[in-house]
């Protein structure tokens, strides 16, 4: 199957039905690969399956208009898109579909996701950089619907900071910017609030981006009448088109099994984008889903028997062949051995991807039941083992569960015996776990010199007549040594550019830095942690301001679902070390302050979330994670801008290491774990107890994810035998994590002589005022009586009941 041709150069007449008989027979083999497909799933081989059959002509099309260098952020039915642009086979194809985990075989994600989800290397097995120019490029899909348009800006985005921002290294990732970003969407998800969030951003950041929106007339079930108004997402789009006096989009408009029009649309559309660095909106219509939504079930369901007769008759499959036929390109017999051809190279793809899968999990099954049968000879309970042995060597196609469930039911059998067939039996679980595990779990964090834990601290130093300044002078100073240092840096968000955000941490950056680098966005936050997301992913070190902790809800899913699992699910294959700057805590009212962070934490595993307590922590966080690959969220503190720290003398290059605590007072007491701004209420309060004989030791956090990976926590409570946790999240949440870490994964139950307890604001998002702050979150009252509790305990003598 040849690569789709780019079609920048005039072709002679045999050239021109060359390719044509060409794109023909990929059109083919992705519709034979979208049938059988679904066969498979319904055999059981596969779990389940989404296709792109009745999309491959318009995908064809695109495919000749998209440049090395270009880049693609689409959904799971863009596989003619990916087999013409030759970065995906038949057989891995059917790789995906049955999750096979080896990542040469199955390059998409190795079986972390359900097939239909594309992807291509941008990084070395070492995690370098390829050369992003010289390949095409497609960012790993995600399932949520239109959860592919904030990225697709960012993607976008990058081709303008490359073409104007001087300085940058861009020799592995653009080429003058001339690269376009290509997304691809269901009419059905332009319902979205994401497509409409990246369509206005794209118009008002005017970025080199091509959108496609296959348009079938249905979302699953439910007809375009119920998704969009006037039934045409091109028609209400309209206030978008670009004109003389304004910027704004390119409208065009194609029928999907036109394929002279369908080259003709995408090659106008490419080259206003690539050259002006307009968004355009291609609006592909009157497309067919010949096998419904899934293979969840059939759209007979809910269509009747009029569009089933107008999809069969309009399929951009049976338009094409037509075509061919009628402009003389080729003869039916031509074609009909093309359409033979695609059934058998696709039936042997899948053969081939099938027995490749299941050949290693065969052979596992062999090495068990030779072990199974020598455990049973040796056992008691050999024949119950017996039986499970036959069970297992009767099942044809095993699952890795089939084994390993048969394996730990056998070793059940044996657990009052002791014999050397045992041992082989436990120690080969144990590797098999060994090994199979990490296909599964491992890349969730970069696993290179470039993991952010990897780098290493460097503390504040100051000059002996070191300044007080506000918090937010030492940030500000050091992003400008930031900007000065890595002209890849930029800085954007709301309120971010012309003040310099609203405490004024970025003061006078944008007028030295110029507004491309430090950029005043929309209220508009899921683009803008996509921009961030897709400017990550070509090599540029973006830092998306959200302006206050909660804003961050408006983002999760796109944080959730893109940033935190793309190094996962490409299986470190790309990452996107994107810097989320925000801040929060003890700010009174319910919307801006508060604590999200338990369910922050809950869903943002693969992103680094770090709480500094003070603004030189959190410079140090922001120079650490310019050098590392890994995704981080960074939380300063909301009151601490105009609160009094010593000027470094070494802003721009200290380093404050992520998944370290600190332990800013000694003592032998009892421990106080917190972060962020209650520690500084900890810290006081810890003062207080000192008066009265109570010595507390106090560790900052500072790191949430990851947490405490040398395990000084538990290195405090064997001093102490005591432990508090203080935040400002509901009950349940940081503080119920923290202890979690501390009391499952550190094993501090040894060393406690006391129940370890929890103090956390109210089950209630804080009511405003001083009053409303005072009973809703931990004071220091709070904080002191709780302590005091503990010690009453363990000494009613000397710590008589208080109240």
């Amino acid at each position: 199957m040849q690569p789709a041709t780019n079609l920048e150069n005039n072709l002679s007449f045999d050239d021109f039905k060359a390719e044509v008989i060409n794109d023909y027979r990929t059109a083919m083999i992705s519709r034979e690969c979208s049938l059988v497909g679904r066969r498979e799933v319904l055999t059981g081989k596969a779990k389940f399956g989404i296709f792109g059959d009745g999309k491959e002509i318009p995908q064809l099309a695109m495919a000749k208009a998209f440049q090395k260098g270009d880049w693609r952020s689409g959904y799971y039915r863009d596989q003619t898109f990916m087999m013409a642009i030759g970065e995906l086979t038949p057989e891995q194809f059917f790789a995906g579909l049955y999750a096979n985990t080896n990542i040469e075989l199955e390059p998409m994600s190795a079986g972390r996701q359900m097939g239909g989800h594309f992807v291509t290397h941008s990084l070395n097995n070492n995690g370098s950089w390829k050369d992003l120019t010289k390949q095409y490029n497609s960012s790993a899909d995600i399932s949520p619907t239109a959860g592919q348009m904030p990225r697709l800006l960012g993607l976008a985005q990058a081709s303008k900071i490359f073409r104007h921002v001087k300085g940058i290294d861009a020799s592995k990732f653009s080429e003058n910017g001339n690269e376009v970003a290509w997304g691809t969407i269901g009419n059905a998800s332009t319902s979205e609030g994401l497509f409409f969030e990246t369509i206005n951003a794209a118009g008002v950041l005017q970025v080199p981006m091509v959108i496609s929106v296959w348009d079938d007339d249905y979302g699953i079930s439910v007809h375009a009448k119920y998704q969009t108004t006037k039934e045409n997402i091109s028609e209400i789009l309209k206030g978008f088109q670009r004109d003389k006096d304004s910027n704004g989009y390119e409208i065009l408009r194609v029928k999907g099994w036109d394929y002279a029009n369908l080259i003709e649309t995408y090659q106008e559309a490419s080259a206003i984008a690539r050259e002006e660095h307009v968004p355009v909106l291609i609006h592909v219509q009157e497309l067919t889903q010949p096998q419904g939504h899934s293979t969840s079930g059939s759209h007979e369901r809910y269509k009747n028997a009029e569009r089933l007769e107008w999809e069969a008759k309009n399929d951009c499959n049976v338009k094409f062949r037509e075509w061919i036929l009628e402009s003389g390109i080729a003869t039916n017999e031509v074609l009909v051995e093309i359409e033979r051809a695609a059934k058998r190279d696709v039936r042997e793809a899948k053969k081939n991807a099938w027995n490749t899968f299941l050949r290693p999990i065969k052979k596992e099954q062999q090495e068990l039941l030779s072990i199974l049968k020598q455990v049973a000879a040796n056992s008691v309970n050999g024949v119950f083992i017996t039986k499970l042995k036959e069970s297992l060597a009767n099942i044809n196609e095993p699952t890795r569960k089939d084994i390993l469930s048969h394996a730990r039911k056998a070793l059940r059998f044996t657990v009052e015996e002791t014999f050397p067939e045992k041992k082989t039996l436990r120690n080969w679980i144990d590797s098999i776990f060994e090994q199979v595990q990490p296909k599964f779990s491992s890349h969730l964090y970069s696993e290179t010199q470039g993991r952010n834990t990897r780098i290493k601290e460097i503390k504040a130093t100051y000059n002996d007549d070191a300044e007080q300044v506000d918090g937010r002078i030492i940030l500000r100073d050091n992003f400008d040594a930031i900007f000065g240092s890595h002209p890849e840096a930029l800085v954007f968000g709301e309120d971010t550019g012309n003040i310099g955000d609203v405490n004024q941490g970025l003061e006078g950056l944008q007028e030295k830095y110029g507004e491309l680098r430090v950029a005043d966005s929309g209220i508009r936050e899921a683009t803008i942690i996509g921009q961030g997301i897709g400017m990550a992913l070509r090599g540029l070190r973006p830092i998306a301001e959200i302006q206050y902790l909660d804003y961050i809800l408006y983002a999760l899913q796109i944080i959730s679902d893109d940033l935190a699992t793309v190094h996962y699910r490409t299986k470190g294959k790309q990452k996107a070390p994107l810097i989320i700057r925000t801040r929060g805590h003890r700010l009174e009212g319910i919307w801006h302050s508060g604590s999200q962070m338990g369910g922050i934490l809950s869903l943002v595993k693969g992103v680094n979330l770090l709480v500094p307590r003070n603004m030189t922590k959190a410079a140090g966080f922001y120079n650490t994670l310019l050098l590392g690959d890994d995704p981080a969220i960074v939380v300063e503190c909301l009151n601490g801008y105009r609160l009094k720290e010593k000027m470094p003398n070494n802003l721009g290059t200290l380093k404050t290491p992520i998944g370290v605590v600190e332990t800013v007072k000694e003592g032998t007491d009892i421990t106080l774990v917190s972060y962020g701004s209650t520690l500084r209420i900890v810290e006081q309060t810890a003062k207080d107890l000192l008066a009265i004989g109570i010595d507390a030791e106090v560790i900052d956090v500072q790191s949430l994810m990851p947490f405490d990976l040398n395990h000084d926590i538990v290195k405090s409570i064997a001093k102490t035998n005591r432990v508090v946790i203080i935040d400002e999240d509901v009950p349940g949440g940081a503080s119920a994590y923290i202890l979690d870490k501390i009391l499952n994964e550190q094993n501090a139950f040894q060393y406690l002589d006391s129940s370890p307890k929890t103090i956390t604001a109210k089950s209630h998002r804080p009511a405003y005022g001083n009053d409303g702050d005072y009973f809703s979150k931990p004071s220091a009252e709070d904080i002191y009586e709780a302590i005091y509790s503990v010690m009453h305990e363990l000494n009613p003598s000397d710590f008589p009941k208080l109240r």
